[in-house]
């Protein structure tokens, strides 16, 4: 008989759990039958003794079914994009646009901040009157009429994850390759995709500090959600210096604007390029990634993304003419301040982690879920890599609420630059294609 004693003895034994028993263990996460205390010594089982293939498909398919399974009814693919993490990566608001303006549809679960990276729906919040919690009915309405949503998760899609998140927090196992797996697709898995692309972020500025835990993480969540079923292939990208100048909700959105209006560019447009080439190859929407990428390209500066994008923040509530007037929508800080470089030389090494945590400090993201967010605080005009500066010149623009704040911030992004008297190698931004 399948309980949770006989699952955590199994565990316990190190011997290997069957597809019955790792679909028994996501049912009762998701109904409660399995208590906090089962839940953490199952999270803890898993971390130490790991999943073979089919065990992490079976634990993924089986937190996917522990709750709602969308269905599409409609005249194109349905693709999606997930980022694993960075700081200044805004690309998600760059692509749903983009991908629909090309003739996908985009229906992207997305999720808040919490430590040291930004969210994404955070940052549409900062916009006035966006809501993104929305019934399962609204959103398929916003996608078929627009072409994407960009929307949170309900408690009805994959509630198995939402609790075995919780206690991996607390339990210390956070850093389990098949938790994190089985986590992030069985969200994505949820919304019945035709095609995935993973952003693997790699670098100072994302989980994973080094190329060999990027590739591990992006060859197991591309094994494991094709063999699922989902045609999914992972990019690999340097996240060592964030992707915009801005750190902060409404300042990211700015950037965002900027670059669909056309008054910007940047390695954004680059990201969203390679991943959007990918979906559109794999969804038979391209010949192949270049034309996809090309395709990408051409929807942002032709200003057909940023019209799919405004018409996407009017169904979800905001306001009708922001692409047109975005400056007078977004929230501003009340203290504004330079930060400037205490000595000369050239920026060799930003720890983007840092920055992000300046950004939390200054209130722009959470140190716990329940925290309130200010959209209108945060970093802009960071230096890039590579970037020779004088003594003096400004480093970055501090947004916050108070002067001490705006000060410790300050110190942050100090101490986060390092200036060096020779020029040092500017990584690669797309490292490597895996699946």
């Amino acid at each position: 008989m399948t309980n949770a004693r006989t699952i955590l003895a199994k565990l316990r034994h190190q011997e290997p759990l069957d597809a019955v028993e790792l679909g028994w263990a996501a049912a009762a996460l998701a109904s409660g039958e399995m208590s906090a205390a089962q839940a953490g010594a199952f999270a803890m089982g898993i971390c130490r003794n790991g999943l073979d293939d089919a065990g992490r498909v079976a634990l993924t398919l089986a937190m996917r079914d522990s709750g709602q399974v969308l269905q599409w009814d409609l005249d194109g693919p349905v693709l999606d994009k997930h980022s694993t993490g960075g700081v200044g990566d805004c690309v998600s608001l760059i692509l749903a646009p983009a991908l629909a303006a090309c003739g996908a549809f985009v229906p992207m679960i997305s999720g808040r901040g919490l430590g040291h990276t930004g969210g994404t729906l955070d940052k549409l919040e900062a916009i006035p009157g966006v809501t993104t919690q929305v019934e399962e009915a609204r959103l398929h309405d916003i996608v078929r009429q627009v072409g994407c949503a960009i929307v949170g998760a309900t408690g009805n899609i994959a509630p198995a994850d939402k609790r075995l998140y919780a206690v991996r927090d607390v339990t210390s196992t956070v850093d389990s390759l098949d938790l994190i797996t089985a986590s992030i697709l069985s969200k994505k898995l949820a919304a019945s995709l035709d095609g995935l692309v993973l952003d693997v972020k790699v670098g100072s500025g994302a989980f994973m500090k080094d190329l060999p835990e990027a590739q591990a993480l992006a060859s197991a969540l591309t094994a494991t959600a094709n063999a699922a079923g989902c045609r999914t292939t992972a990019v690999i990208s340097d996240m060592n210096q964030p992707l915009v100048p801005s750190l902060g909700n409404a300042l990211e959105v700015a950037e965002v604007m900027r670059v669909l209006r056309g008054d910007a560019q940047g390695p954004i447009i680059d990201v969203a390029a390679a991943l959007g080439g990918v979906l559109l190859a794999n969804g038979g929407l391209a010949q192949d990634v270049q034309a996809g990428a090309d395709s990408i390209v051409n929807a942002v500066r032709s200003g057909a993304a940023a019209e799919v994008f405004g018409k996407m923040l009017a169904a979800l509530g905001g306001p009708v003419s922001f692409v047109e007037n975005w400056q007078r929508f977004l929230p501003e800080a009340t203290v504004i301040r330079a930060v400037k470089a205490p000595g000369a030389g050239y920026v060799t090494a930003i720890d983007g982690e840092a920055l992000g945590l300046a950004v939390v400090d200054l209130g722009g993201g959470r140190k716990i879920e329940s925290d309130e967010v200010n959209p209108a605080v945060g970093l802009s005009e960071v230096v890039r890599l590579g970037t020779k500066v004088s003594n003096g010149q400004t480093l970055a623009v501090v947004h916050a609420s108070r002067s001490d704040l705006a000060d410790q911030a300050a110190l942050a992004v100090q101490a986060a630059m390092t200036l060096s008297d020779t020029s040092a190698q500017v990584p690669d931004l797309i490292l490597e294609r895996v699946g």
